[in-house]
């Protein structure tokens, strides 16, 4: 937001510059660069100056027009009415003083005239005109005179009829009101998008305007728009011309959806208590509002009452304090979580969003800091509803500085200096150092003595959480350290309860190589991938020497879960950890493993189209398991090639190369063959 300047007439020249700029982006681009609050503070900022030096209103300023032109690309419309804004109320006084302005202008007692009051929703206002009762006409609101011809589309939209219901519709009806996205379709149409490839939207706000103004209404029919009625600007029935409820209620006879929030209420506290009681339950709605809008119910007196230059005496909106605002983030730290994942926290130029302080907000994850393209110094739009954790939603690309830093994840976990990894096709980073990091220190200890892991009975949660707050015990190894003395000193463990505690971590020396693995903690890896670990390896030397192709070779593990395995045996600091809880004397017996063969080992192949039995993932595991490198690459050293539907450039080159090629069907063929026991023979070529 701008700041003032001592020059009124400077300061009002940059603020009409903004506004025009911020109005280009909202109405015309529907990619706002601004929150709703800080276009608010700077039109009425611009409206004290205006006031207080009439000398400096300008045709064009923004004070005296609602919007900007409207966008190419459809037919533009003349309203008949002008769809003005509202001014706009902020707190209490302010909606006592408009309650009395009211009242003054109509010579009433102030508590004796009602209102209709409704959420105010934040979508697009759009306008809608019936002739005998046909929708013919739907627009945009546009600059509040002049809007875009969007008919086809908002004849996709289930929530608006397409011929009124009931007997003897009005020759002529013009509806105004709000399409929107709720927070369930938001969420289905974004989880779309993501399956798919697709635009992920910021907000449903962006998603609505954007949905309504394209090109294609089939478009518009493929998203999760919703239209709410919330004015009558034209009707040529005097059975709804007395009061706005009743005009409400004549829409909902006609089919319209309109809000089950409104109400008529009497006198400033009336509107009060309604504004409220709406914020209290703001966050429970499924859609977004920004405030209330309050009109005076009764139409003769809206009459009298009349318009200033670009909102109507008779109405005001009550905005709420926003959910979204404009922030710096100024660095960005990696908070380690109990499971050992890394998450970016931005640390952001502290700033009051929905009431509160806001300081920081995450970034889930690189891919995320990826798709909104987040660098240090960017000017971000942070949101934060109810006790939603506060998130970047918007990166402003325009006012980035011309210095600014890329987000990197770091290699070593800040908590401990382990490595960090990161699996191909993986989301998360993990830090390795599970058995030693301070972070995953509670939920690696609690995780080790579980009934399915060691089984130490009387260790539970509490007592772990004062253990590790007393520093008593850092790792695993630690707990086979407690004595029965030292335990009774603990607040509610008496010496018998101390003396069980021992006793079950003298049984729980004695294990079981799978029941061991599984302890570890070692992230994907779950008690069957635990146990056929130790039927495969038979010993913990062998698994912790194993590479991630050898990994790979036991059923039912796939590149993640090795890679997993691989960098966790990798980390320093777990295998120390290993070797003391061995000389404490956790032991088990060795696991009898015949010697299997792996008929393909030395051998290189190359995986190319699309397999349709199988994953490409499963299809390198089972090549794995028999011994076989597999590789992205065609060359002379390539043994054999695997070409799916949609091969290319490799199947070409294997062919150039006279090598060995299997279609899928082959391909499995083979696998079946040596995965029972057959070794090479005859190719099956293509």
């Amino acid at each position: 937001m701008s700041q003032r300047d001592d020059d009124p007439a400077r300061e009002a020249a940059r603020l009409r510059r903004e506004l025009e700029e911020a109005n280009y982006h909202y109405y015309v681009e529907d990619a706002p660069t601004i929150p709703d609050a800080d276009y608010d503070r700077m039109l009425r900022r611009l409206q004290e100056i205006e006031a207080a030096h009439p000398e400096l209103v300008t045709p064009d300023s923004p004070t005296r027009r609602v919007g900007a032109q409207p966008a190419e690309g459809f037919a533009e419309v003349r309203h008949a009415v002008a769809m003005l804004s509202l001014d706009n109320a902020f707190d209490h006084d302010e909606v006592r003083a408009f309650a009395r302005r009211v009242a003054e202008r109509l010579e009433r007692d102030p508590e004796a005239i009602d209102f209709c009051c409704e959420p105010k929703l934040d979508g697009l206002a759009v306008s809608l005109i019936y002739e005998q009762g046909v929708l013919v006409q739907g627009a945009t609101r546009g600059d509040g005179r002049t809007g875009e011809g969007i008919t086809a589309n908002v004849r996709t939209l289930k929530s608006i009829p397409l011929r009124l219901r009931g007997e003897q519709p009005p020759e002529l009806l013009e509806v105004r009101g709000e399409v929107y996205i709720s927070h369930s379709g938001f969420e289905r149409l974004n989880e779309r998008a993501r399956e798919s490839g697709g635009k992920v939207f910021a907000n449903p706000r962006n998603a609505a305007a954007g949905s309504v103004r394209q090109l294609d209404p089939g478009i518009a029919a493929s998203r999760p728009l919703e239209f709410c009625a919330y004015q009558v600007a034209r009707i040529d029935d005097e059975r709804w011309q007395a009061t706005h409820s009743a005009q409400m209620d004549g829409l909902r006879h006609f089919g319209f959806r309109t809000s089950p929030a409104m109400e008529v209420v009497t006198g400033a506290e009336g509107l009060i208590d309604f504004c409220q009681r709406l914020g209290e339950k703001r966050e429970s709605l499924d859609y977004d509002i920004d405030g209330a809008v309050m009109k005076v119910d009764d139409y003769r007196s809206q009459r009298e009452l009349g318009f200033v230059s670009r909102a109507p005496r008779w109405a005001m909106a009550f905005k709420f304090p926003a959910q979204e605002q404009t922030t710096t983030i100024n660095d960005v730290r990696f908070q380690v979580g109990r499971t050992g994942r890394l998450t970016p926290v931005a640390e952001l130029e502290p700033v009051q969003v929905a009431g509160v302080t806001v300081a920081n907000a995450s970034l889930h994850n690189m891919d995320e800091i990826a798709r909104l393209d987040a660098r240090i110094g960017d000017t971000v739009i942070v949101r934060r509803a109810g006790d939603v954790i506060p998130q970047i939603v918007q990166v402003i690309i325009e006012q980035r500085p011309t210095r600014t830093r890329a987000i990197d994840m770091p290699a070593e976990c800040p908590v401990c200096g382990s490595r960090v990894e990161r699996a191909e096709g993986e989301v998360d980073a993990i830090c390795s150092g599970g058995l030693f990091c301070a972070a995953q220190r509670k939920e690696a200890l609690k995780h080790f003595a579980s009934r399915r892991a060691l089984d130490i009975d009387g260790l539970g949660d509490k007592l772990i959480d004062q253990l590790v707050e007393l520093e008593w015990v850092k790792t695993p190894a630690d707990l086979f350290r407690l004595e029965v003395t030292r335990l009774s000193e603990l607040p509610r463990v008496a010496e018998k309860s101390a003396t069980n505690l021992v006793n079950a971590l003298e049984r729980a020396r004695q294990t079981t190589l799978a029941r061991f693995i599984f302890a570890l903690g070692i992230p994907e890896v779950g008690e069957a991938t635990a146990g056929a670990l130790a039927t495969h390896f038979g010993t913990l030397e062998r698994l912790m020497a194993a590479d991630e192709a050898a990994l790979t070779a036991v059923p039912d593990i796939g590149p993640v879960v090795a890679a997993h395995l691989h960098a966790f045996f990798a980390e320093q600091h777990n295998r120390e950890i290993i070797d003391d809880l061995r000389r404490m004397g956790v032991t088990w017996e060795e696991v009898e493993v015949a010697e299997r063969p792996r008929p393909l080992t030395g051998e290189t192949w190359v995986l190319t189209g699309t397999l349709e039995a199988m994953t490409r993932d499963e299809a390198k595991s089972r090549l794995a398991a028999l011994g076989a490198k597999v590789s992205g690459s065609v060359s002379k050293k390539t043994h054999a090639v695997v070409a799916g539907p949609g091969a290319g450039s490799k199947l070409e080159r294997a062919r150039e190369l006279a090598l060995t090629i299997f279609d899928e069907e082959g391909f499995l063929a083979r696998l079946e063959q040596l995965e029972q026991g057959g070794m090479p023979g005859e190719t099956h070529d293509e």
